[in-house]
């Protein structure tokens, strides 16, 4: 079986010189695993704080050993019992074509209940809960409240945007990287407003489509996008600071926000927040946004690229913006 490496530890923007695509035995597992074949894996930016020796919320990845990260696959065996052979599971063992999992970490879902598998490590995933907890308890959206979304064509972004427009937000605003993008928000997922943030500084195009201001802002991006929001916040309004994306290959000090003083004259609210603290919400999640994915009122776009050894290159273009909604790679079919 092959797994994906980390070969070095990147300075600034990795490239493909950073993984190795390696050759091993697949796993025995032991008397309280399941062997999975993995069948999708999941990309995320986080993984790019992982590729650095610096400590965080989660361990770093450690050089010559196998990258994680979350993944769906088929269990072909079961020595622990109490999960059969054929289930699908949901599991934190991706970057690998076989992973031996001990049956106390995998949940078991069912492959019938959702669009596609995928769909367990994106909208009915981390993904969907990062951008519904994010909204509704970190961001304390209300009805009536006139969001931005930064990365707003990304996994998680276009989530929230919809989430807000089925909630009821007066409006809704996005950003993304190419005028493609920005249509999409618009004619297929109901932002009332969108723009290209390299088309013009950030803070102009967003006081054009909010003249208003703003109640809630969603970072996914940091730097020029948080400054702007912080400039264009109405008094006591609410950030929630889910990713930086902008800064992550950055090797000089971040330039942004420089106008954080504002936060004081208009009492915001700025809040971090890690997904995993949250997973009370699951409940609560997958009834709602599973119910709007099951009628049709929620979409997910997913970008798919095929094969283990094609997966470094779609982190690279996650990280690029390459990607439009959630990037995935495929490993296989379910057998039968």
């Amino acid at each position: 079986m092959k797994e994906i490496r980390l070969a070095a530890r990147p300075t600034g923007w990795p490239t493909l010189e950073h993984f190795d695509v390696a050759e091993c035995e697949v796993p025995e597992p032991g008397n309280d695993q399941v062997l999975v074949r993995n069948l999708f894996m999941s990309v995320d930016p986080y993984m790019r704080g992982r590729m650095n020796d610096t400590k965080s919320y989660i361990p770093p990845f450690q050089v010559g050993a196998p990258l994680d990260g979350g993944a769906i696959g088929e269990v072909v065996a079961s020595p622990a019992g109490g999960i059969p052979v054929g289930a699908v599971v949901v599991h934190g063992y991706g970057w690998r074509e076989y992973a031996a999992v001990d049956a106390r970490q995998v949940t078991v879902v069912d492959p019938d209940a959702a669009p596609t598998l995928s769909a367990y490590l994106g909208v009915l995933g981390m993904t969907g809960l990062t951008a519904y907890v994010g909204l509704l308890d970190i961001a304390q959206f209300r009805a009536g409240d006139t969001v931005f979304v930064s990365g707003a064509a990304g996994a998680v972004g276009s989530i929230v945007g919809q989430i807000a427009r089925l909630r009821g937000a007066k409006r809704v605003i996005g950003s993304a990287g190419s005028p493609e993008k920005a249509r999409h928000l618009t004619e297929e997922l109901g932002f009332d407003a969108a723009f290209n943030y390299r088309d013009a500084p950030v803070r102009d195009q967003l006081r054009a489509a909010a003249p208003d201001g703003i109640d809630v802002y969603f970072d996914n991006v940091g730097g020029d996008h948080l400054e702007a929001a912080i400039g264009e916040l109405r008094k006591y309004g609410r950030v929630a600071l889910c990713g930086a994306i902008a800064q992550y290959n950055d090797t000089a000090p971040p330039t942004g926000p420089r106008n954080l003083a504002q936060a004081i004259g208009k009492e915001l609210n700025l809040r971090g927040f890690i997904v995993s603290n949250h997973n009370d919400r699951m409940g609560d999640f997958v009834a709602e946004v599973g119910g709007w994915l099951r009628d049709g009122r929620l979409s997910a776009r997913e970008t798919v690229v095929d094969g283990l050894a094609n997966a470094p290159e779609a982190f690279l273009g996650l990280l690029r913006g390459e990607n439009t909604g959630k990037m995935l790679v495929r490993l296989g079919e379910r057998a039968g």
